[in-house]
């Protein structure tokens, strides 16, 4: 395993945030729901899964670059974004997976490179685990994780009786909560723009959306105790770690015991990097990330930078 320390780069703002003009907006019947997804590019296909309250929105910057060398397939999950998300949609994570799974099946991916981060990053684990032999790597990005301490005080609260009930209602119309939520994913909040702050907030209002995200929050502990248990199935897969080193999100220090479960491993650190280095340092992101693809199964062990 080795880790690979990369500082930031610092770029203007038209250099560091291209626009994705090549992606298409497409609809799937997943399990009865209809799942909205972005595809771009040709070659071996490659799925990414985007994280709490996030959507196929969440990799515009970056989607144009990985559609280079990739199919690149970007779904909003069911739940999220402006994919179906009933008041009965089951919140689990192992369901989650299997959504996912399902996905592939309805897209006609047989084998993909699987990148997912934060909560995105744990439904990857969870699928791989199910289904090792569809996945030729993983991609992690913070993912959420059993060793993470960061906000497990807020995330117990969801347990208590009416919470996960009264927090939509609450939230849904209360615009500073969600500038304040965003704002903290960055290292910087200065660093979050005016049109990402738009493009998160779109899909908060549909009726749905909040009841997911506390729905997962509710389950949290018993998704993160099942993850532990599956992680040894899928050891053997090639495994890419990236983490900010100023991520408020996702413990940096969870990803030594998480990494310890990967046999072909290789773990990032970006200084001066929150929790989206997709979209604070998209250009280095995206080099990282292909890279590690490009290189092909077995390298990730054997390269080394500083």
């Amino acid at each position: 395993m080795d880790r690979i320390r990369l500082g930031p780069e610092k770029l203007s703002t038209s250099q560091n945030k291209p626009t994705d003009a090549t992606s298409t907006e497409r609809w799937l019947l997943v399990d009865g729901l209809r799942v909205r997804f972005q595809r771009a590019g040709e070659g071996p296909a490659m799925v990414l899964v985007h994280g709490l309250l996030g959507y196929s929105f969440s990799w515009r910057y970056v989607l144009p670059a990985f559609a280079q060398h990739r199919e690149v397939f970007a779904p909003d999950m069911p739940g999220s974004g402006f994919s179906d998300c009933g008041p009965n949609l089951d919140c689990r994570l192992r369901v989650a997976a299997h959504r996912l799974l399902a996905f592939l099946d309805e897209a006609g991916i047989q084998s993909c490179d699987l990148l997912g981060t934060s909560y995105g990053g744990t439904t990857a684990m969870m699928a791989a685990a199910f289904m090792p032999q569809r996945v030729g790597s993983l991609t992690l990005v913070a993912p959420a994780n059993p060793w993470s301490r960061y906000g497990r005080n807020r995330l117990a609260l969801f347990r208590l009786p009416g919470v996960s009930t009264f927090f939509p209602i609450a939230a849904r119309p209360f615009r500073p909560l969600r500038r304040c939520f965003l704002q903290r994913l960055y290292a910087e909040p200065s660093q979050m723009t005016a049109e990402a702050l738009r493009g998160y907030s779109a899909p908060i209002g549909r009726s749905g959306v909040l009841e997911h995200a506390a729905g997962i929050a509710r389950s949290w502990g018993s998704d993160m105790d099942e993850l532990k248990t599956v992680l040894p199935g899928i050891a053997q897969i090639p495994t890419l770690l990236i983490w900010g080193n100023k991520d408020r999100a996702v413990d940096p220090a969870s990803a030594e015991p998480l990494r310890r479960h990967f046999q072909n491993s290789q773990f990032v650190v970006m200084d001066g990097v929150g929790h989206l280095p997709y979209e604070e340092e998209p250009e280095q992101f995206g080099r990282i990330v292909m890279n590690f693809l490009l290189s092909g199964p077995g390298a990730a062990a054997s390269t080394h930078q500083s």
